[in-house]
């Protein structure tokens, strides 16, 4: 059961599809403090929290605070509060199961233990809101419910859920010929290049620098030919250049968000200067999206949407009064205090939250300050894309995902889950985010593989592409200036290539619980609790992972390890993975157990009266055989 409530005067967020009449007075077991702007709940010493998507630390969200508020984050160490998405689901398990969803586009605390161990405190920067309170029998129950009021996820095209190879710093078409090349060399499967900031024109969105790529319709066919699928990254700002015509047309068309004196704001990434388009405008999202058919017309059909949040490396009026305030210093006769009072206001350029104060949208015929709306920034340009794919390409899937994000963007697009960096620590922290997102309808979603910042080792390549062998997105990115860490680069050829196989083989699975999930609004990656949710030992496993009906994955994420303890709540049998024709099986007995698994072996639990299809392994998904050549069973 779902019940609405409604506090203040909320803002039409779009995220839900299904119209529920308001509640009078409170939701039971909740206190509401409409002064205090706070919503207010007594936590049990047993419950446990989960959801809010895209988060730092664990499962259990207890013990910390995290607020929603959209930003380019890129370091996602445990101190940070905010990363890229804001998505307002909590599932609070415990002698009841019930969710709860902070339905409203401004910023909102979620201080869970943080303050007090045992209060959940919700605390809106405004007190407009849609409040939406879950009641259920049990956790799947409870996302189901929660999955149908907010409406399908979206579904991307097959080839979307092969390996992709992705690097900011793919010059050229001779650099991302040689990467296709060295992986089919290496007898390795891939399925997408992506294609960052370079490919552009001076950065600018629906360009491609002619001198880089100078035929990419040609080179878009050549890599199709391979089997291979180019995937170009589009940003939010449009770069200020008189006679780039997407600039040009924006603003004789009043499309950008305007400052408090109604001119065009403008701020600034990576082309320079920008203006934002209006994306909170369906005439902008209609004339933004439109855009994409410049891409899709030279063949291209798949892209990622970044920078969304939005980012904001500087805003010009800011940029001026900071210079301003640095004039007349000196470098002989600076002290100490003066230096890191210089240094602070260079720093406060960079995302500063009074920008985001100094520009205005116009949203139901109304104008509204940006800070107000922020986090429906990145929904509504992933949603301007997708509406478009539907106008224009209504019976082809385009691979579509975001940076930012809001829960009702997941019925356009996937995520990713940002820059990340090469740590052991950020291998666990991207398999704990999956069921979040999952639990918000972003069933398309996976993280840098390998991590994006610092240089990655062989080893935790290794153990990072193991980890994620049922991540829908399969993608290895990483940063201009770091090490390569494309699988060919380093000397385990064998173990990369049966990881990759393996992949491929399992892709039919894969697949097949992906699209159940969707259909049925369902979980395709979920806690051990999920599927256990009166066993109490379950609940506290943070580390192993349902996927779909019939496994349970328990990865190695430590350094060094030659195996790992895991939990069975059941009777299972392990198959601990070499390559797709080089396995052991073993049953295993419920309880704890420690399970050994050598650097090159992943460890996949099969439950009882389930069986794993496994295909051939091909280059490529256009050349893979979707029917099973072995199936795997554990039958009662």
């Amino acid at each position: 059961m779902i019940q609405r409530f409604v506090f203040g005067n909320p803002i039409d967020t779009e995220a839900v599809v299904k119209t529920i009449a308001p509640s009078e007075g409170a939701p039971e077991g909740w206190e509401i403090d409409e002064a205090g702007r706070q919503i207010k709940r007594n936590l049990n010493a047993s419950d446990i929290v989960y959801g809010l998507g895209e988060t730092v630390r664990g499962l259990n969200k207890r013990g910390w605070q995290y607020i929603s508020n959209n930003t380019d984050e890129p370091h996602h160490t445990e101190d940070r509060r905010s990363l890229y998405a804001s998505q307002n689901f909590l599932l609070i398990l415990g002698d009841s199961t019930h969710g709860i969803f902070v339905d409203t586009p401004g910023r909102v605390t979620f201080d869970i233990g943080y303050t007090k161990p045992d209060d959940l405190v919700i605390t809106l920067d405004d007190f407009d809101v849609n409040l939406y309170v879950v009641e259920a029998g049990d956790p799947a129950e409870a996302v189901r419910e929660f999955r149908q009021l907010i409406g399908k996820s979206y579904i991307p095209p097959r080839w979307a859920f092969g390996f992709g190879q992705s690097r900011w710093s793919y010059m050229n078409e001779a650099e991302v010929r040689d990467v296709v090349k060295s992986y089919r060399e290496a007898g390795m499967p891939i399925d997408s290049v992506y294609l960052d900031i370079d490919y552009m024109d001076s950065y600018k969105d629906f360009t491609v620098s002619e001198e880089r790529f100078p035929d990419l319709a040609g080179f878009t066919k050549e890599m199709r030919g391979e089997g291979v699928h180019l995937v170009p990254i589009i940003d939010a700002g449009v770069k200020m250049e008189n006679g780039y015509d997407v600039c040009d047309e924006g603003k004789a068309k009043g499309y950008f968000c305007k400052d408090e004196n109604g001119e065009d704001f403008v701020g600034a990434v990576w082309p320079g200067k920008v203006h934002f388009p209006d994306f909170l405008k369906p005439e902008v999202r209609e004339w933004f999206g439109s855009l994409y058919g410049r891409l899709l017309d030279l063949g291209i059909d798949g892209f990622w949407n970044d920078m969304n949040e939005p980012a904001l490396f500087y805003s010009q009026k800011r940029l001026k009064e900071v210079l301003g305030s640095l004039q007349g210093l000196d470098a002989d006769t600076m002290d100490i205090d003066s230096f890191f009072a210089m240094a602070e206001r260079v720093g406060s350029l960079f995302n500063n939250k009074e920008d985001y104060k100094s520009f205005y949208h116009t949203y139901h015929g109304q104008k509204i300050r940006h800070d107000k709306v922020h986090n429906l920034y990145g929904f509504n340009m992933t949603r301007a894309a997708g509406e478009a794919f539907a106008r224009m390409a209504p019976d082809k899937r385009i691979l579509l995902f975001s940076r930012a994000s809001y829960i009702g963007m997941h019925r356009y697009g996937g995520v990713w889950t940002g820059d990340n960096s090469s740590w052991w620590s950020h291998l666990l922290l991207s398999m704990q985010q999956q069921p979040a997102l999952n639990m918000c309808g972003f069933l398309f979603a996976g993280s840098d593989i390998g991590g994006f910042n610092c240089d990655v080792t062989e080893d935790l390549l290794i153990r990072w592409l193991e980890a994620d062998l049922f991540t829908p997105l399969y993608r290895n990115h990483s940063a201009k200036g770091t090490r390569r860490q494309e699988a060919y680069q380093f000397g385990s050829q064998e173990t990369f290539r049966n990881i990759l196989n393996l992949r491929y083989a399992l892709i039919p699975y894969i697949y097949h619980a992906f699209m159940k999930a969707q259909q049925e609004d369902g979980m395709y990656i979920s806690p051990l609790s999920f599927g256990f949710p009166h066993d109490a030992r379950a609940r506290q496993v943070e580390d192993q992972f349902l996927i779909g009906e019939a496994l349970m994955i328990a990865p190695v994420y430590t350094q060094n390890a030659t195996g790992r303890y895991v939990y069975l709540p059941e009777r299972m049998k392990l198959l601990r993975m070499r390559a797709v024709d080089d396995y052991d099986e073993e049953v295993l007995e419920p309880g704890d157990t420690y399970v050994p698994a050598a650097l090159n072996e992943v460890l996949i639990f099969l439950r009882q009266g389930k069986s794993l299809p496994l295909s051939e392994p091909a280059e490529s998904t256009s050349a893979l055989d979707w029917n099973a050549s072995r199936v795997i069973r554990f039958d009662d």
